[in-house]
């Protein structure tokens, strides 16, 4: 008699962010809505920067090993820009 035994495959990860190829199903799909929305641009416009824009925001979104372009960008601007640091002096006594 044959026992069947069910095998459950788990990513490493159960946490982690679903991902497709290179991106975020996020970004893959602002990626898609922003390409459909530059072609119609481009088609009944003759505008190029949307088509630009896109492309560029596809490949700073690309994710490897967790990170991308567009999330260092971000919290480079953050700190430097968009929050307050808070910094301490004291005098040392001994």
């Amino acid at each position: 008699m044959l026992e069947v035994i069910p095998i459950f495959i788990y990513p490493d990860n159960l946490t982690a962010k679903p991902t497709l190829w290179l991106w975020e199903l996020k970004d893959l799909a602002v990626v898609g809505i922003g390409l459909l929305l530059s072609v119609l641009a481009l088609a009944s416009f003759g505008f190029l920067l949307p088509l630009v824009l896109t492309v560029l925001y596809a490949f700073l979104s690309i994710r490897m090993e967790d990170a991308s372009i567009l999330d260092f960008l971000r919290n480079a601007v953050s700190f430097l820009f968009l929050r307050q640091q808070y910094y301490e002096w004291r005098e040392r006594r001994e």
